[in-house]
């Protein structure tokens, strides 16, 4: 654990401030729910996220997508990559999402592309040297909440999603939300 040098008093109503710098650089927003820990004299806060409290099935799920569509799949939280599987996934798990990947979850919008077919692909991680052709990104939205991403990556040339993969990762994160329903 790394220490701030900040200091808050907590109020009569039992709250804390939490500095701007430190949610900014964790990614902490209004509304986001964190999760409590304690250890003998020490408090721990730590941004919650539903699909980590699932984590075997949404590995499995990972594995299970890339066996069906071939392709590298990824499944992620709304700040970071959990599980991968296929050719590359070492470059994704356990990395933060970029900036589009947060923005697309949040309009709970799904994203196709291919670079052959003229598309935009969105970086996926922050700091990823992604080399993808051709891309599908569905938000896993439960109760209204958006809880992360189905993304499927292919890097061959002239690659693109077909219709049957986009029915597939649309499958996996409805598959996913119902965890949470």
């Amino acid at each position: 654990m790394k220490a701030t040098g900040i200091v808050r008093r907590i109020d009569e109503l039992g709250r804390v401030v939490i500095p701007k710098e430190i949610r900014r650089t964790l990614r902490i927003r209004e509304g986001d729910p964190l999760e409590l820990f304690t250890d003998r004299d020490e408090l721990m806060l730590k941004k919650y996220s539903p699909i980590a409290s699932v984590e075997r099935f949404s590995e499995g799920t990972a594995k299970s997508l890339h066996d069906q569509s071939g392709y590298l799949c990824a499944i992620s939280d709304t700040d970071n990559i959990l599980h991968a599987a296929g050719a590359g996934r070492k470059g994704l798990v356990g990395h933060a999402v970029s900036d589009e990947l947060t923005e697309l979850m949040a309009a709970r919008r799904s994203h196709v592309a291919s670079l052959a077919e003229g598309g935009r692909i969105l970086p996926v991680v922050r700091e990823g040297e992604g080399e993808a052709t051709a891309q599908l990104i569905v938000p896993i939205v439960a109760g209204g909440d958006c809880l992360g991403a189905v993304i499927l990556l292919s890097e061959e040339t002239g690659a693109v999603m077909e219709p049957s993969c986009v029915k597939l990762a649309r499958l996996t994160a409805d598959i996913i939300a119902s965890q949470f329903d």
